[in-house]
């Protein structure tokens, strides 16, 4: 090889290992909006976010979620994890808060709506009630991976599901800085994938699904990397499902 073939293909090897790294960085670096919080009894999320995850949108992270605006992207944005912190001169810490998108919405100019709970955490110590005080604060965020430490993805059958006949699930504990793109089942009477249709947030469904154990696979985006790629989920749901369980699928994610 020539000494400019071989400059040439080190260039290469360079860029091609650099670029992702490069991508990443630029994926991870703040970018800046306003958040403000809505209330609750409790202080936790609400179980009817048009995400559609429920129960599981309510308590998740502690009760560290926010509904978004732009972020929501159709409900593609559902299940997405970002840290939050706020700029307010002496209230706030360095770490904010790491929340979960499990709703949309929108407020005065902001992209966050966060619970009482991940609002508060972003103040500094004895600084939350002056926080919540300003009701609408400046922040920078970042998307981050997702951790949900002892529990592997799993597909829960939403509650409106009618076995046989209707079946809608919500991928959940999707761990890692994925998006769920497409969910198709397994027909195994006609060896054919079918696609499930995006029916709401972060709920995809079908009427008269195939019968017996169910078997998915979905397709999933890294926007870091601009990787796609589909996962199969081999026989999750038993052959007669219910409404409202979550299925382990047994796959981590990261």
């Amino acid at each position: 090889m020539s000494l400019v073939a071989l400059k040439n293909h080190c260039i290469f090897l360079l860029v091609t290992l650099i670029f992702p790294a490069i991508c990443y960085c630029e994926e991870a670096n703040s970018l800046y909006t306003r958040a403000t919080y809505y209330g609750s009894p409790d202080c936790y999320g609400t179980p009817s976010g048009a995400c559609g995850f429920g129960e599981y949108g309510r308590k998740i992270y502690d009760g560290k979620v926010s509904g978004v605006s732009r972020l929501y992207r159709n409900g593609t944005g559902c299940g997405a994890c970002y840290q939050v912190r706020c700029k307010v001169s002496g209230h706030c810490t360095d770490e904010g808060t790491k929340i979960v998108v499990t709703d949309y919405g929108e407020g005065d100019h902001t992209d966050f709506i966060l619970s009482v709970r991940a609002y508060s955490e972003m103040a500094s110590p004895g600084m939350a009630s002056h926080l919540l005080a300003y009701g609408v604060v400046d922040i920078e965020y970042r998307r981050i991976p997702c951790r949900y430490y002892g529990y592997n993805f799993m597909i829960k059958v939403h509650e409106n599901s009618r076995f046989p006949n209707y079946l809608a699930i919500v991928p959940i504990y999707l761990s890692g800085a994925f998006d769920v793109q497409a969910v198709e089942v397994w027909q195994a009477d006609c060896k054919e994938w079918r696609g499930m249709r995006k029916a709401y947030g972060a709920v995809w469904d079908m009427p008269n699904p195939p019968t017996g154990s169910l078997t998915f696979r979905v397709q999933l985006s890294f926007s870091a990397y601009g990787e796609v790629k589909w996962v199969q989920l081999a026989d999750v749901l038993p052959d007669e499902w219910k409404a409202g369980i979550a299925y382990d699928t047994n796959l981590l994610l990261d």
